[in-house]
């Protein structure tokens, strides 16, 4: 079974996910679309954003850097064998099999699998504390940036 994974790095907050039986691009396609869908479905804005990969076959996809330069992302390859590049990612699958895989399976099959990886998104986005941001939750960290922007007034034609 394979897990992908898009991270917001500012606040740590898994915004997209997927599971797989095959490493294909399919599998980080769509994790990729549902972290575009969740930010978009937050009003934020993901033009511009940078993604930062390792470098593997899937992420370098025809598919999937067209889908990045539609979105008006810009990407960002890690180096060749360098765990470290990619340090963030590396910390999410590690506590990921620490947390979920390791501590609380082996599941009877997929379906079982998948709503385990749901609740520990759902609990690692607003319950599990996070000491590079304060010891706080992905989803509070957001909350309080957001809210202590000044507010854009809109102006109305005339």
């Amino acid at each position: 079974m394979y897990a992908a994974f898009v991270l917001d790095v500012f606040s740590r907050r898994v915004v997209g996910w997927q599971l797989s039986t095959t490493m294909h691009t399919a599998l980080a396609l769509d994790a990729l679309e549902m972290g575009l869908w969740t930010r978009r479905h937050d009003r934020k804005d993901v033009s511009q954003l940078v993604h930062h990969s390792d470098r593997g076959v899937q992420y370098r996809a025809i598919r999937y850097t067209e889908r990045l330069a539609e979105s008006e992302a810009v990407a960002s390859v890690g180096a060749k064998g360098d765990s470290y590049d990619n340090a963030m990612a590396e910390a999410l699958n590690s506590l990921f099999k620490a947390e979920l895989v390791r501590n609380k399976g082996p599941w009877t099959g997929i379906n079982d699998l998948e709503i385990a990886v749901a609740e520990y998104i759902d609990w690692y986005n607003h319950r599990r504390l996070h000491g590079e941001i304060g010891y706080i939750p992905p989803v509070e960290a957001e909350t309080n940036y957001y809210s202590n922007l000044p507010a854009i007034k809109t102006l109305e034609r005339v």
